[in-house]
């Protein structure tokens, strides 16, 4: 047979297009429990791509980003374990990514900022506001499932992680870490954001030792979260004013979600956190750790319509101006040409997926019943939003939360699954149940009213409400 050369013309190379390419979208097999439809397609599109993002950082572990580093890092994976288990049942791969921290925890406590590790990142990076991922995963862990194996597993593993800041730390504040990564400009006092997360892992940690009833760590524990949470607010909150450092975003969001700020100081501190983002012109001006804590502090201490204004933003710098540019991913940086930045899919900045459901949806876990035994149900019925359904399948079945305004009611329709309860609290006067007075139904019990705010105890079943 004659011998072809490279130009001869039965070698021509073959002619490709885009339809002779199948592209595989390769993640975890988890499967989807979560589901957000709103009345705002910006919300619908951030919802998308935080899922896009989380999947295409799931592979055996939870990632940075799928295309460079591959990297499990450990502060990207605590601020996106809520939006990962609202969305998707996800427990055997955090299972597997605590063995790995199990196996890559030093004898003297302390842990490498990304797990798996080749040996790199034990002195860089990994304070207690990366690798508190010890601690917060397994926690939500048995708040989502009920399952406390993994907590009981990991337990000897935090409690050595906390003995080493303790011994670090003589005056229980810690300035070990990586502090609120990538701002959008304005940097958190990293001594304050550390300290909240120390006090974090200490709290998960007496919790967990009262739950195995080892009576000893729980007095020591307790003792120790008061210490730190009264060292942060003696050094970093003024009271006359209810500011907390300088009174940025991050610094005063950090403390109001992770339970540091006192009872009697929470209204004035969330007031003063409301007026920083109208100051901001209801924008952000957080880095990775300010995007776990700010919409959940606003909407938790009574700006709900705060943090919808942040959320819903599509002009720079905010979620929605990535979408608006054509993002199907969430970004690494808030860069202000959107496409320049050097990862266009991190899901680091992904927690807002989970305050949809929490938020806007109220769908929350009882930490008295976890598992949603019993379930927390708060939807906030926000201005500038005119519908909104979260559903979510729990251990026990489908939860749906689902609400829309009609002139000037809104209709809110609930699903409780078997086995299950719900307390549920909702703002509004003359509320009906199925069009009827809700003391008429059985299986509703009111259990507390104050001023404009009605507290409510329900059975399983299919409800109706309709709200003044």
């Amino acid at each position: 047979m004659p011998h072809q050369t490279c130009g001869s013309p039965s070698n021509q190379p073959i002619k490709l297009s885009l339809g002779s390419l199948t592209g595989l979208f390769l993640h975890s097999d988890v499967t989807p429990i979560g589901k957000i439809q709103s009345s705002n397609p910006i919300l619908n599109k951030i919802w998308f791509a935080a899922n896009n993002s989380y999947l295409s950082n799931l592979y055996g572990y939870p990632t940075d980003c799928p295309q460079r580093e591959k990297n499990g890092w450990t502060g990207d994976g605590q601020i996106a374990v809520e939006t990962g288990l609202y969305n998707f049942d996800g427990i055997t791969v955090y299972e597997k990514w605590l063995a790995d921290h199990r196996d890559e925890q030093q004898p003297n406590g302390v842990l490498p900022n990304i797990i798996p590790t080749s040996g790199w990142g034990y002195d860089w990076a990994n304070g207690p506001d990366w690798t508190s991922s010890l601690a917060i995963i397994p926690w939500n862990i048995y708040q989502f499932y009920g399952d406390n194996r993994l907590l009981k597993q990991t337990y000897e593993n935090i409690k050595r992680y906390v003995d080493y800041i303790d011994r670090i730390s003589p005056h229980n504040l810690t300035d070990w870490g990586l502090g609120d990564w990538i701002p959008v400009k304005s940097k958190a006092n990293k001594e304050l954001t550390s300290s909240c997360y120390y006090y974090t892992d200490v709290c998960i940690l007496a919790n967990s030792a009262k739950m195995f009833d080892k009576i000893e760590d729980y007095k020591h524990y307790s003792s120790l979260a008061e210490k730190i949470k009264r060292a942060i607010n003696i050094k970093f909150l003024d009271p006359a004013t209810g500011i907390y450092a300088r009174g940025l975003q991050t610094e005063q969001a950090a403390p109001l979600f992770w339970g540091v700020v006192p009872e009697e100081f929470k209204a004035l501190v969330a007031e003063k956190l409301a007026k920083r983002v109208e100051a901001d012109n209801f924008h952000l001006d957080v880095g990775l750790l300010g995007t776990k804590a700010l919409l959940n502090a606003l909407s938790e201490n009574g700006y709900a319509d705060v943090a919808y204004k942040v959320a819903s933003q599509e002009t720079f710098p905010s979620w929605g101006w990535w979408m608006v540019n054509g993002a199907t991913t969430l970004y690494e940086n808030w860069p202000v040409d959107a496409k320049s930045d050097i990862s266009l899919n991190h899901i680091m900045f992904g927690e807002i997926s989970a305050w949809f459901y929490k938020a806007l949806g109220g769908i929350r876990t009882d930490p008295a019943y976890p598992g949603f035994k019993n379930i927390l149900l708060e939807p906030h019925f926000v201005k500038g939003l005119n519908q909104f359904e979260a559903s979510h399948h729990g251990p026990n079945g489908m939860i749906v939360s689902s609400w829309r305004k009609n002139k000037d009611k809104v209709e809110y329709d609930v699903i409780i699954p078997s086995n299950s309860s719900a307390t549920l609290k909702l703002t509004g006067k003359n509320i009906l149940e199925n069009h009827q007075p809700v003391e008429k139904n059985p299986f509703i019990k009111q259990v507390h009213a104050e001023n404009n705010s009605q507290t409510y105890s329900l059975s399983s079943g299919n409800y109706h409400f309709t709200i003044n």
